[in-house]
């Protein structure tokens, strides 16, 4: 466990993650990082040093890995170099040294840089079971078949991924986006009174409940040609142009909702408490700040307000 005599460069410290699966510890907090810790959830110790080649090689594949089983197991590193007294208690001889606590004990380990492959059998025996699937690919093929109008086969898809994580809010919000489009706004209300406080101001939570209140707000317009022959009548009718502009958004016209409540804000700003650009703002929200319909009204806005 001596480093060698020749330098060899430092990698960056690897630091603790934000999703608080991965930290560093030190002598002082191991009781508490790993004994403690492990009552709750099984805690994997990677016992590194600066110098070890090995260790540079495992101990992203222990993060990946770890990551991949959300919160199953937890991963701890400790750097002998600045705290040896640990691993000496352990009669750890050559690192990278890899243990495994759960209840507060030490129950299984190994040595050396393993694939990733051994190191997810490992993993997988300590979780007492395989890590939940990577979801990425179905949200977006999800996400894709809701943008195409495909209501019903993001839905599947959406409670597909439900019933593996179920507090997934980026498909329970989808979910509830299903429902909006298919008219079904109290059970697009009842997915999203699902979403826990403290998770309100999720990205996708924030925007289904933006496109609910618009789905809700159009539900109480009349016919669009009823409000489009208002506007002939009398083109500074504002509120006509503003129903309109909700209607035709209700309708997937976005470019033409966008320039409706624009034409407002060109006329009068300040009509409604600056209700146009309010408008156009929760539309932004509803739609996503990617939408090819957001970046284009965010650029019209802007013209506007800067010029």
């Amino acid at each position: 466990m001596t480093p060698p005599a020749a330098s060899a460069p430092v990698p960056q410290a690897a630091g603790g993650g934000e999703d608080g699966l991965i930290k560093d510890t030190t002598t002082r907090d191991f009781v508490r990082d790993v004994l403690e810790e492990s009552k709750k959830q099984p805690v994997i110790v990677d016992f590194w040093a600066p110098w070890c080649g090995p260790c540079k090689q495992l101990t992203p594949v222990l993060e990946k890995v770890v990551r991949a089983f959300k919160g199953k197991v937890k991963l701890v590193k400790m750097n002998i170099d600045d705290h040896p007294q640990v691993a000496g208690q352990l009669g750890i001889q050559s690192i990278p040294a890899v243990f495994a606590f759960d209840k507060g004990q030490g129950i299984d380990g190994f040595m050396g840089a393993l694939p990733e492959s051994q190191v997810t059998a490992f993993v997988e025996k300590l979780a007492g079971g395989a890590a939940n699937p990577d979801l990425t690919e179905a949200l977006a093929a999800a996400d894709a078949a809701l943008v195409e109008g495909d209501a019903a086969g993001a839905a599947q898809i959406y409670s597909q991924i439900l019933g593996v994580e179920p507090d997934n809010l980026h498909a329970l919000a989808g979910l509830a986006r299903c429902a909006i489009e298919t008219g079904e706004l109290e059970q697009a209300k009842a997915l999203l009174d699902q979403v826990p406080a403290d998770k309100q101001t999720d990205r996708a939570v924030v925007a289904a409940r933006a496109a609910l209140d618009l789905a809700e707000q159009a539900a109480d317009l009349g016919p669009i040609h009823e409000l489009e022959q208002r506007l002939v009548e009398n083109p500074a009718d504002h509120q006509a142009r503003f129903d309109l502009a909700v209607a035709l958004n209700a309708k997937g016209q976005r470019e033409e909702a966008t320039d409706q409540l624009l034409d407002i804000f060109k006329r009068d700003r300040n009509w409604n408490e600056d209700g146009a650009r309010k408008q156009l703002v929760q539309f932004f929200e509803a739609w996503g700040p990617m939408d090819e319909a957001t970046i284009a009204g965010r650029r019209k806005l802007s013209s506007l307000l800067f010029r």
